[in-house]
C-alpha cells in the first residue's frame, strides 16, 4: 500500500463548504479500484485544519486518482478556499499486511 496524508488549512469562513465538497470527493474516491481507503479528518481544536488520509493499492494509483473528474472538480473548487498551500506526506504500509486492507 502507498499512503498519502494531505494537510489542508481552510479559510475559517469556508469550512462548511470545504467539508461538503470534500465529503463528496471522498464518496466518489472510495469507488476507485486503486483506493483502499479515503478518510477526511478535521482537527477539533483547530477546525480549519483538515487531513486527508488516502490509501492506494499501488504507487501508480495516486496518478490515476488525479485523472478522475471528481478529483479535478474538488481541486478546482477548494483551491480558492485554502488559507495556505496544501502539503503532503507519503508513507509505506507496515501493518496491517496489504492483503488485510
Amino acid at each position: 500500500m502507498y499512503i498519502v496524508h494531505v494537510h489542508i488549512r481552510v479559510k475559517p469562513e469556508l469550512i462548511g463548504a470545504f467539508k461538503e465538497i470534500s465529503l463528496e470527493n471522498a464518496r466518489n474516491s472510495i469507488k476507485e479500484p486503486g483506493i483502499a481507503r479515503f478518510d477526511v479528518l478535521q482537527e477539533p481544536d483547530d477546525p480549519p485544519h483538515f487531513e486527508l488520509i488516502e490509501v492506494y493499492r499501488t504507487q501508480d494509483d495516486p496518478a490515476k486518482h488525479k485523472e478522475t473528474q471528481h478529483y479535478n472538480h474538488w481541486r478546482e473548487l477548494v483551491e480558492p478556499m485554502l488559507a495556505e498551500p496544501r502539503s503532503r506526506t507519503t508513507y509505506t504500509n507496515l501493518f496491517p499486511a496489504d492483503q488485510d486492507w
